[in-house]
């Protein structure tokens, strides 16, 4: 399947809920040519290798704009300077996709301004680190990091049911599951429209093989939106596991109509090479 889920797609033999992340990790290497910096938050003894590095692409321009502000943000002793910088340097490192070193920052500007809106700029980096984790382990920190940062944000706004959709991923992908499904299952009992949990809920009835339920959430995700490229895929993806190839068939292509990007389109012509 080319369209991993935010967190966890693989399925067992088993239908077990997978605890990894998606293969790959854009957010947890430091770019080319670019050393590590002081206060960036790598999981303990977590080494940067070939593989996750190809992954983060900059500029030689960019590289040297953030070794130039990393200089200064170490040197400044004004503090309210020293929260532009921080700003900046996350701005920077979330256009190079390195979400963990973007989200350590903004956590900074969010712990000497605290508030909602901070903790979730700097809770969604660690999310999308968290997202792309190669590792189980860095799975873990980096959800854990999440969390903590999205628990901050409901203290705030106990009724943000984005950062609690999060939360429930990052225990979904972690020693308790079922907190998280309970989590996602309250946040549809509060919205019962909320596409992101419908999606999530969706994703995990098909790794745990109850495609009835999938088609169910994935058939009402595509009525409230029927241009979710995602949505559309997986609701073909559970239709073909269902049996039901025809619906599967228009499923699938009306979701290669939603969207030009090559590799989903080889994805979805290779679900549809196996309904012949």
């Amino acid at each position: 399947m080319f369209f991993l889920p935010r967190v966890i797609i693989n399925k067992d033999k088993q239908g077990a809920l997978s605890k990894s992340g998606a293969a790959r990790d854009k957010g947890t290497a430091p770019a080319k040519g670019e050393e590590s910096h002081e206060g960036h938050a790598h999981a303990p003894g977590e080494g940067h290798d070939a593989e996750e590095m190809a992954h983060v692409e900059a500029t030689p321009q960019q590289l040297g704009e953030l070794s130039l502000l990393r200089r200064q943000y170490n040197l400044e002793k004004n503090s309210l300077a020293r929260l532009k910088l921080a700003n900046q340097l996350g701005e920077k490192y979330a256009a190079i996709s390195k979400f963990d070193s973007a989200g350590y920052f903004y956590e900074q500007v969010a712990v000497a301004r605290p508030g909602e809106t901070a903790y979730q700029k700097a809770a969604d980096q660690y999310f999308e680190a968290f997202s792309f984790a190669a590792t189980e382990d860095r799975s873990k920190v980096l959800g854990e990091k999440a969390r903590s940062l999205y628990e901050k944000v409901l203290q705030n706004n106990p009724a943000n049911l984005d950062a609690k959709t999060n939360i429930a991923m990052t225990y979904i992908a972690s020693e308790s599951p079922m907190q998280g499904i309970t989590l996602l299952r309250e946040v549809i009992a509060t919205d019962p429209n909320n596409e992101k949990a419908l999606f999530n809920l969706g994703i995990l009835s098909i790794q745990s093989t109850q495609y009835d339920k999938a088609i169910e959430r994935f058939e009402k995700l595509v009525s409230l939106n029927p241009k979710h490229v995602q949505g559309n895929f997986y609701l073909g993806v559970a239709l073909a596991e269902a049996g039901k190839k025809q619906e599967a068939k228009a499923a699938l292509k009306k979701a290669k109509t939603l969207s030009d990007d090559p590799g989903f389109q080889a994805s979805v012509d290779n679900e549809l090479s196996k309904l012949k």
